[in-house]
């Protein structure tokens, strides 16, 4: 872009304000994940969108502001898509066979979001703590979950005496892992987790772990200490 079309790009965004915030937060996204939100420089972002800090601020206010609304938008895609999951047609084990692997996917496809998760956790959820959109956002895996759990118990499929927070944190933990770990597991081990052929299995993977440990498939016991 030339020196005199930076001004033009600029005064288009005045005229354009929910374009332009879209547009600094998907960069932003991008810098926070991968230098985190101490490494992340808005100065830098700006030179990245051929903007100026100035206008950043215009939108967001700041730094932190703008961390917490790209945590935000993350945060009410993820709730988008677990809104739109629709397993109730299903019997409670491929109900919740399907939902793991949907969640899968999705971890696989927003990486970006993964890294955001991890960086906040980095944090102690100071920021996510500061928005009232998170804190009120809701959980609607939760409530799905909860009714495949219920609808599982009652025809006698699901035997394990899990709630619906640890279903969700089961089938969340391996599919983050992949991503958090892959570039470690990579040095350590010499094993691409994103490649095709361990994608395919560990997708069939975290399906079957939750199915096992709900059905007490290979599991001990219940009744015993």
């Amino acid at each position: 872009m030339s020196s005199e079309s930076a001004p033009l790009a600029s005064q288009r965004r005045r005229r354009d304000p929910e374009r332009s915030r879209a547009e600094i937060l998907d960069v932003a996204r991008r810098e926070f994940a991968r230098r985190g939100y101490t490494g992340a420089r808005v100065d830098e972002m700006a030179a990245l969108m051929r903007t100026t800090k100035r206008m950043i601020y215009y939108y967001f206010g700041g730094k932190e502001q703008l961390y917490i609304a790209v945590l935000e938008n993350a945060y009410s895609e993820v709730r988008a898509a677990e809104s739109a999951i629709d397993v109730d047609h299903l019997a409670p084990v491929e109900a919740i066979r399907t939902l793991a692997e949907l969640t899968f996917d999705h971890h696989d496809s927003h990486q970006d979001f993964i890294k955001l998760v991890a960086i906040e956790n980095i944090h102690q959820a100071e920021h996510l703590r500061r928005s009232g959109v998170l804190t009120s956002l809701g959980t609607p895996v939760i409530g799905l979950i909860s009714r495949i759990l219920e609808a599982g118990r009652a025809r006698g499929d699901f035997t394990a005496d899990a709630d619906a927070v640890d279903v969700h944190m089961m089938i969340s933990s391996f599919s983050c892992f992949r991503v958090t770990n892959q570039y470690t597991f990579g040095a350590l081990f010499g094993r691409d987790l994103m490649s095709p052929e361990h994608r395919s299995r560990h997708r069939r993977m975290v399906g079957d772990m939750v199915v096992a440990y709900l059905t007490g498939a290979g599991g001990r016991d219940q009744g015993t200490s």
